[in-house]
């Protein structure tokens, strides 16, 4: 059962509990305050390690995405924020392959929880520090991270699709005929 105070005790207590939020007061006041001259002192402010700002897509050193155009990034975002879009292209080998053509990203809708970073199997996007993100239209907050390829490289793309298309209608060509010529022996 509960124990009943008395008048003087529940006094005393709640003097206790007042004393005891004015020492943390004081204690707070006596401390010496920082100031941060925000501007001015933007070359040499101090950012935690772990601050995301922007997502960004570095390049290699011809320019190049290293992002594979997977969309394990896009899956993995919660809020949709990423949007890729790509298309298959020939390469001059004859293989196909994914072409990143616009990687959209949304800073206005990302909660910076780096569940994208965290699924990239290239490391291709990655979180900077950078914090100064106000602007005064939404849209600007849109971003396309990808260097888009050029004009020449889809051309390219294009004609070794059409080389890859002859070689294999040529292929099927010699088939058939072989095909053919094994029926002959057979009769």
């Amino acid at each position: 059962m509960t124990k009943k105070k008395s008048y003087f005790g529940g006094a005393l207590a709640g003097i206790k509990t007042l004393l005891t939020g004015m020492d943390i007061t004081m204690g707070e006041y006596a401390t010496r305050k920082i100031t941060e001259q925000y501007p001015e002192n933007r070359k040499t402010q101090h950012i935690a390690e772990r601050h995301r700002g922007t997502l960004v897509m570095p390049h290699d050193e011809n320019g190049n995405n290293k992002c594979t155009a997977c969309t394990l990034c896009e899956k993995a975002c919660p809020n949709g924020s990423i949007k890729i879009l790509s298309q298959m292209v020939t390469t001059a080998d004859g293989k196909k392959k994914k072409l990143l053509t616009d990687y959209m990203y949304d800073l206005g809708d990302c909660m910076f929880c780096q569940l994208c970073v965290n699924a990239c199997p290239q490391n291709a996007i990655e979180f900077v520090k950078d914090f100064e993100n106000a602007v005064f239209n939404r849209n600007a907050l849109k971003q396309h991270l990808n260097v888009p390829p050029t004009e020449e490289e889809l051309a390219q793309y294009a004609e070794n699709a059409k080389q890859a298309a002859a070689k294999a209608a040529e292929a099927a060509k010699q088939a058939e005929t072989a095909s053919g010529n094994d029926k002959k022996e057979e009769k």
